[in-house]
C-alpha cells in the first residue's frame, strides 16, 4: 500500500529522473573513450625511460596551448640608429640552398684547343649551364666565348688533379654532377643532361665506360676517359683530402687511369656502367667511319662517341644526332596528337572541341572589344602596318624574311599533301595578312594565286586561301648583364628661370620620398640663367631654390644638395648634361628628371635594374595628367551623361575624390637613366662624326635621348613608367629646336590637353556659347 502510494507520487518526476541518470552514463562513458583514444603510447615509452613524467609540467603545456593567440608585431625602427639596407642575393637559389645539374669539363691541350675544342664548344656548350676547358699551356689567344683554365703543367697526373681541384674550389657548391671528357669525344648533350636528371645525388658515383686494370681482378675498374664518365658531388667532396697523396704514390702516364686508381684505393669506389637502371652507353668510331652510314643500335643510342680525330667529324656527328632527335621528337608529337584526337571524342564539346593545330592552345577569345587582336596586311613588297604610323612602308629586314619563310612553308605543305598527283608553284600572294596571339604564336592567313600541274601535264592557275601558325617555342631567359640595387643614382634637375617657382615643391616631394626613407640617391640642381639674368645689381631668380636646398640640407644633417650655375641664352638638353658630366666620375649612374618629376624609390629602383653600363640606356614614358580645365572630375559611374572616362593616373587612391585622367606622353623624352660612361662615349661619337658649325647646329636641335639613339650602340630602352605622374603643363617649344623636336613637343601639348570625349565637349559647349 504504501509502494503503490510512493510510485504515485513519483510517476510524474519518473521521466526526469531517468533522464539525468542516463545523460550522466553517457557523459562518464564519453569521457573514458576521450581519455583512451589520447593516449600515446610513445610518449609513455619515453616517459618510463626517461622519468616519471610532472603532471604540472603537462597541465601548463596543455594550458599554454588553449590560451596561445596569434598577435601582430609592428615593425620598429630605433632612429637613434643608422639606417641598413637589406641587400638580397643575386639569385633567389643562392637562398634557398638549390644547385645547378650538371658542369661539364673538357680536358684539351694547346695543340687543339683551337680546333677539337672549338667544335666541342659550338656542338654542345648551348645545352648545359656551364662548360670549362683545361689545359696544361694556354695558347697564344684564347678562342673567343670559352672558360679555359691553365694549369701550367701538361703532365698527365698533374693535369687531372688540378682540374678535380679547381672543380672542388670553385664549383663544388654549386653543382650535383660532374662530367669530365676529352676533346676528342662527342657528347650527345640532350641524353646526357637527362642522364644526369634521373640519378640520385646523395649517393658516391663514379659512372662511365668501365675498363680493367691491365693486372687486376674484376671489381677494380676505371672510367675510359675518352668516352666521359660522371662524378658525384658527394664523391668529389669525399676525394678531395687524398688528391696530393695520390699524385706523389701514383705513376700513371693516362689521367683515367690515374683517377681510377686514386678512388679505389683512397675511397674504395670503382666504375660502374649501370646504376639505379640507368645504362651509360657509348660507341666506339672506327677509323674513316662513315656517321651518316651509321645504324647499329649501340650507334643510336650512344652518350658519347670516341675517338673523333677532327672537328668536322664532330659537326657531322652532331648533324646525325641532330636529325634522329629530330625525327624523334616529330614521331612523338604524332603520337600525341593521335591520343588527343581519340580522347577529344569522349569530352563534352566533342569534335568541336579539337584547336588547330592538334595539341596546341586554343586561339585567344577577347572578351570586350578592347581585347581584339587585329590583323596586319600585307603584301610580298609592303605592309601596312608602320611602327611611325604610316599607312604604307616597304617589307624589309626580319620581317621580310618572316614571310618570305611562310610562303616556302605554305608551298612546300601543300605539294607534301597533294604530291604525286598535283604539284603546286606559286606565282604571287595575292593578300597576306599575320598576327601575334601571345597564347599560341604567329597566325598567317595567306591568299595565293597558285600553278597547278597534273601527272599528265595538264596546267591550270587556281588561287587558294592556307593558314599557318608558327607556335611559341620554349621560353628562354635572355643572357643579360647583372644590376643591383645598391646602385647609387644621381638626379639631375636642370631648372629654367621659368621654372624656379615650382622647385619648392619637387624639393618637399624629394625629402619625402628620397631622403626620408635614405634612398641611396644624390641630387644635384643646374641652375640656368639667361644672359641678362643674375647679374650685378640684378635680383637672384632663383633665390627662393637656394633657400629651399639649404633648408633641407638643415632638416636632414648629412645631406647636401650641390647647384651648379650656367648661364645660357638658348640653353639644350645636351649642352647641359655635358657640363654635370664633366664633374662627376665615370661610373656614375644618372637620372636626368624634370621640375614636374616626382621620383620615389620604386622609380629609383627601377632606374637602377634598367639602366646598365655599356649594355643599355633607360627612358621611361611618364603619364601626364590632363588640363584640370578641359578634364574635371568624372562623374560617378551610370549618372546621367557620364560617357567613357580618360585613364586615370596609375596608382589613384579613389577615396581621394575622382581623380583627372591623363595620358603617357610617348612624344616627351626630357627623363632618362644612363652611366656617366656611356654618355661619354655617345658624346665623343658625336664629335667625331660632326665637326665645328655642324656639331654647334646639331646640338640645338638634339635631346639626350636622340644622341644614345643615333650615335651610341647600347640598347635603348622606352617603357611607361606608372610611378612618374605629372601635373598638367605647357611645353616651352623653342624655335630653335629641330623641326623633328619641335613637332614632338607641339605634339605633346595638345595631346596633353584632354581626351577626345572632353575636347569634343568642350568645343560643343563653345559653340552653344557663340550661337545663343
Amino acid at each position: 500500500m504504501r509502494l503503490s502510494s510512493l510510485l504515485a507520487l513519483l510517476r510524474p518526476a519518473l521521466p526526469l529522473i531517468l533522464g539525468l541518470s542516463l545523460g550522466c552514463s553517457l557523459s562518464l562513458l564519453r569521457v573514458s573513450w576521450i581519455q583512451g583514444e589520447g593516449e600515446d603510447p610513445c610518449v609513455e615509452a619515453v616517459g618510463e625511460q626517461g622519468g616519471p613524467q610532472n603532471p604540472d609540467s603537462r597541465a601548463r603545456l596543455d594550458q599554454s596551448d588553449e590560451d596561445f593567440k596569434p598577435r601582430i608585431v609592428p615593425y620598429y625602427r630605433d632612429p637613434n640608429k643608422p639606417y641598413k639596407k637589406v641587400l638580397r642575393t643575386r639569385y633567389i637559389q643562392t637562398e634557398l640552398g638549390s644547385r645547378e645539374r650538371l658542369l661539364v669539363a673538357v680536358l684539351t691541350s694547346r695543340a687543339t684547343l683551337s680546333t677539337l675544342a672549338v667544335a666541342v664548344n659550338r656542338t654542345v656548350a648551348h645545352h648545359f649551364p656551364r662548360l670549362l676547358y683545361f689545359t696544361g699551356q694556354r695558347g697564344a689567344r684564347a678562342p673567343a666565348g670559352m672558360q679555359v683554365v691553365s694549369h701550367g703543367d701538361e703532365r698527365p697526373a698533374w693535369l687531372m688533379s688540378e682540374t678535380l681541384r679547381h672543380l672542388h674550389t670553385h664549383f663544388g657548391a654549386d653543382y650535383d654532377w660532374f662530367f669530365i671528357m676529352q676533346d676528342d669525344t662527342y657528347v650527345q648533350a640532350p641524353r646526357l643532361a637527362a642522364l644526369a636528371g634521373h640519378l640520385s645525388i646523395n649517393q658516391d658515383l663514379y659512372l662511365g665506360r668501365a675498363e680493367e686494370f691491365i693486372g687486376a681482378g674484376e671489381q677494380a675498374r676505371y672510367c675510359h676517359g675518352g668516352f666521359g664518365y660522371l662524378l658525384s658531388r658527394s664523391l668529389l667532396l669525399r676525394l678531395r683530402p687524398h688528391l696530393d697523396g695520390c699524385r706523389g704514390d701514383i705513376l700513371s702516364a693516362r689521367p683515367d687511369e690515374w683517377l681510377g686508381r686514386c678512388l679505389i684505393d683512397s675511397l674504395g669506389v670503382g666504375c660502374v656502367s649501370q646504376h639505379q637502371g640507368q645504362q651509360y652507353r657509348s660507341f666506339e668510331l672506327a677509323k674513316n667511319r662513315d656517321p651518316e652510314k651509321e645504324g647499329s643500335s649501340a650507334f643510336l643510342s650512344a652518350f658519347a662517341v670516341h675517338p673523333v680525330s677532327e672537328g668536322t667529324l664532330m659537326y657531322r656527328l652532331h648533324k646525325r644526332f641532330s636529325a634522329l632527335e629530330l625525327e624523334r621528337a616529330y614521331s612523338e608529337i604524332e603520337q600525341l596528337q593521335a591520343q588527343i584526337r581519340n580522347l577529344t571524342v569522349l569530352t563534352p564539346e566533342g569534335e568541336a572541341g579539337l584547336s588547330w593545330p592538334v595539341g596546341l592552345p586554343a586561339p585567344f577569345i577577347p572578351h570586350s572589344r578592347f581585347e581584339v587582336l587585329g590583323w596586319d596586311y600585307f603584301t610580298e613588297q609592303h605592309t601596312f602596318s608602320c611602327a611611325d604610323g604610316a599607312p604604307k612602308c616597304p617589307l624589309q629586314g626580319a620581317s621580310r624574311a618572316d614571310v618570305g619563310d611562310a610562303l616556302e612553308t605554305a608551298l612546300e605543305q601543300l605539294n607534301r599533301r597533294y604530291q604525286p598527283r598535283l604539284r603546286f608553284q606559286k606565282q604571287r600572294l595575292l593578300n597576306g595578312y599575320r598576327r601575334f596571339d601571345p597564347a599560341r604564336g604567329m597566325e598567317y592567313t595567306l591568299d595565293l594565286l597558285l600553278e597547278c600541274v597534273t601527272q599528265r601535264g595538264h596546267r591550270r592557275a587556281l588561287a587558294r586561301r592556307v593558314s599557318l601558325l608558327r607556335p611559341l617555342s620554349r621560353v628562354e631567359i635572355l643572357p643579360m648583364p647583372y644590376v643591383t640595387e645598391a646602385t647609387r643614382v644621381q638626379l639631375v634637375l636642370p631648372l629654367l628661370v621659368a621654372e624656379a617657382a615650382a622647385a619648392p615643391a619637387f624639393l618637399e616631394a624629394f625629402a619625402a620620398n628620397v631622403l626620408e626613407p635614405r634612398e641611396h640617391a644624390l641630387l644635384t640642381l643646374l641652375l640656368v640663367y639667361g644672359p641678362r639674368e643674375g647679374g650685378r645689381g640684378a635680383p637672384d631668380p632663383f633665390l627662393g631654390v637656394k633657400a629651399a636646398a639649404a633648408e633641407l640640407e638643415r632638416r636632414y644633417p648629412g645631406t647636401r644638395l650641390a647647384w651648379l650655375a650656367v648661364r645660357a641664352e638658348a640653353p639644350s638638353q645636351v649642352r647641359l648634361m655635358d657640363v654635370v658630366s664633366k664633374k662627376h666620375p665615370v661610373d656614375t649612374l644618372f637620372f636626368l628628371t624634370t621640375v614636374w618629376t616626382r621620383p620615389g624609390p620604386e622609380v629609383l629602383n627601377r632606374c637602377r635594374m634598367n639602366a646598365i653600363s655599356g649594355w643599355q640606356a633607360f627612358f621611361p614614358v611618364h603619364f601626364q595628367e590632363f588640363n584640370p580645365a578641359l578634364s574635371p572630375h568624372r562623374s560617378p559611374p551610370g549618372a546621367p551623361g557620364a560617357g567613357p572616362d580618360p585613364p586615370s593616373p596609375p596608382g589613384a587612391d579613389p577615396s581621394r575624390g575622382a581623380p583627372i585622367g591623363g595620358r603617357f606622353d610617348r612624344q616627351a623624352s626630357a627623363e632618362g637613366c644612363f652611366y656617366n660612361a656611356d654618355y661619354l662615349a655617345a658624346r665623343a661619337r658625336l664629335a667625331g662624326e660632326l665637326a665645328g658649325q655642324e656639331e654647334e647646329e646639331a646640338l640645338e636641335g638634339l635631346e639626350v635621348m636622340d644622341v644614345f639613339l643615333r650615335f651610341s650602340g647600347l640598347h635603348l630602352f622606352r617603357a611607361v613608367e606608372p610611378g612618374l605622374v605629372q601635373k598638367f603643363s605647357l611645353r616651352d617649344c623653342s624655335p630653335r629646336l629641330s623641326e623633328e623636336l619641335y613637332h614632338r613637343c607641339r605634339l605633346s601639348n595638345l595631346e596633353g590637353l584632354g581626351g577626345r570625349a572632353q575636347l569634343a565637349m568642350a568645343l560643343f559647349e563653345q559653340e552653344q556659347a557663340n550661337s545663343t
